[in-house]
């Protein structure tokens, strides 16, 4: 009788599998090699809240309350030929460029007097406490009464939108630096901005991208509700303004058009913008699956 210790001993010497070893190792098919891509999944999602849509407004049947897909996509083209909607664009991103590098520049002074002093710490947190819980829009009246009718209003407004949230984040970043790291720069005889800029901003750039993605919407968000009141107020503006004078004249389908606009720009700020600084910084850096 042979011993089955021995037999199995022989199929490890020989690098042959054991016969109750099932395959485990199988190829992807091309259907599963697409779905695994994010840019693929979202696309679908996107379709399929397409045609729900088209699907839900047809049946509803009524224009003036909800416009199907297809006439809101006539109406773009339409004002993206004619010129309207690229104008108002170009109006809508100046102002929020302005406003959110503006804010985020003053968040980095901000942080880095706070990692730096004790007193600049106080004062982070303290501000923190009583600005950020502060609608950006409330500050809109009194933007007006400072600065006039004007992107000045519209960029303070934002400033305060954007510097509470980047300031938040990347001073939690900083906090959450381990101490090795920060031995490290000790160690190298970093210190002041060199320190910041060396060590703590490459370890904390994930919160730090985070507080700029969370700035990056409230700036959207609240530039677009400003400008509601500010176009009323002065004749002119962006993106919000014009979704505001076509409530004004029941063209609805204009007013579904300018509101797909500002999701458009969202995703593509969102998926391209971001995720790219992403891809070449926290996830070439290992920080990130």
């Amino acid at each position: 009788m042979t011993n089955p210790q021995i037999i199995l001993a022989a199929d490890v010497t020989t690098n042959r599998p054991h016969a109750n070893v099932a395959e485990i190792e199988q190829k992807l098919g091309a259907l599963e090699l697409i779905w695994g891509i994010g840019a693929v999944r979202k696309t679908v999602l996107i379709i399929v809240l397409a045609v729900i849509w088209q699907v839900y407004a047809s049946y509803l049947d009524n224009p003036l309350l909800f416009p199907t897909l297809s006439d809101t996509l006539t109406t773009l083209y339409d004002r993206f030929a004619d010129g309207v909607l690229p104008a108002r664009i170009w109006t809508t991103l100046k102002v929020l460029i302005t406003g959110y590098v503006a804010g985020t520049v003053l968040a980095g002074v901000l942080t880095i007097l706070a990692i730096n002093t004790r007193i600049g710490t106080d004062f982070l947190e303290t501000m923190t406490a009583m600005f950020n819980p502060l609608p950006a829009i409330s500050l809109l009246p009194l933007a007006l009464i400072w600065f006039g009718l004007g992107a000045s209003s519209l960029v303070f407004v934002l400033i305060h939108s954007v510097l509470w949230a980047v300031a938040l984040n990347t001073h939690a970043g900083f906090l959450g630096v381990s101490r090795t790291l920060r031995m490290v720069g000790g160690n190298y005889g970093l210190t002041g901005l060199s320190y910041v800029v060396r060590i703590l901003v490459p370890a904390a750039f994930p919160s730090i991208l985070t507080g700029l993605k969370i700035g990056w919407a409230f700036a959207w968000r609240t530039l677009i509700a400003a400008e509601l009141v500010f176009g009323v107020s002065s004749g002119q503006g962006g993106l919000g303004w014009f979704i505001f004078e076509n409530r004004n004249l029941l063209d609805i389908p204009a007013v579904f058009a300018g509101l797909l606009t500002v999701i458009i720009i969202g995703l593509v700020v969102e998926n391209l913008v971001f995720q790219t600084i992403e891809r070449h910084t926290i996830q070439k850096w290992g920080m990130k699956e």
